[in-house]
């Protein structure tokens, strides 16, 4: 990555953060009434015991030195969980930046994870890159999402799917609550293959072409592996619950599971299994 990017991300990062604590949320009093929403760089920087100059040097964007030791301070005076934690290692510390990793093949699915697709029959899942390039999927989730055989391979990002397709924008009762899972997911992949140049495109391109990504990319969330409960509409099947698992598939092509299990205590798993025998 252009070190000029790796700051800038660096830069929104903190920001982002920074906005969405509250005085009283680190033992501040709430004061007089803020011009902008969360903690003052002064605040922050007291908390973590750094100059206000440093932390606003950090927080700009400035190619300055910086400590693990510090970037713990910062970590903890933002409250930031283990995931965003890495994610602010990797942009200040530069981890992960060798341009070796920033060449990505093409995927071949492993005849064990191919099986492990057909064993999970009524549990919708998709394999996905370290982009969230699609490269797997089993017949329940061509069902559920739609028929990714029908996509060309270089049109199936997950991301821009999410955003560019009406079926997914239709099924999720709650799409913003769907969506934001996997945009922390590859914010997590952004921080972690800081070399790739391909993430600093992709992510101009679906700001300039998709309003509703620059929110949710401007809240600053990360996440390895999130798990949440999805509400479906389906077009066919109705109402269908899911708790969406996302597991990490060992091995050099870092790939991820997004496995969708039917809820217990719901007719989803009945109406998948009508909805697959429908031919």
């Amino acid at each position: 990555m252009n070190p000029e990017n790796r700051l800038q991300a660096l830069s929104e990062f903190l920001k982002a953060k920074r906005s969405k604590l509250l005085p009283q949320m680190v033992g501040l009093p709430s004061g007089s009434r803020r011009r902008t929403p969360g903690l003052r760089r002064e605040e922050v920087a007291q908390i973590a015991g750094v100059s206000t100059t440093w932390y606003t040097w950090l927080e700009q964007g400035r190619d300055i030195k910086v400590s693990a030791s510090v970037l713990d301070a910062i970590s903890d005076a933002l409250q930031l969980n283990k995931d965003e934690k890495k994610y602010l290692y990797a942009l200040a510390l530069e981890e992960g930046a060798d341009p070796v990793i920033s060449n990505i093949e093409e995927t071949i699915i492993s005849p064990s994870l191919k099986r492990i697709l057909q064993e999970l029959q009524y549990c919708p899942t998709i394999i996905t890159d370290r982009r969230l390039f699609i490269v797997g999927w089993n017949l329940a989730a061509a069902k559920v999402f739609l028929d990714f055989e029908q996509i060309p391979k270089e049109d199936r990002n997950l991301i821009e799917l999410l955003f560019s397709r009406k079926e997914f924008k239709s099924l999720a009762v709650n799409w913003e609550h769907f969506v934001k899972g996997f945009i922390a997911i590859f914010r997590s992949y952004y921080g972690q293959y800081v070399a790739d140049k391909w993430y600093i495109q992709f992510i101009e391109d679906m700001e300039q072409t998709y309003p509703e990504f620059r929110l949710l990319w401007n809240e600053g969330e990360v996440s390895t592996a999130p798990e949440m409960q999805i509400d479906f509409r389906h077009a066919k099947a109705g109402k269908m619950v899911f708790n969406l698992t996302s597991l990490q598939v060992q091995g050099n092509n870092d790939l991820r599971c997004s496995v969708y299990t039917p809820a217990d205590n719901t007719a989803t798993e009945t109406k998948l299994k009508r909805l697959m025998e429908n031919k």
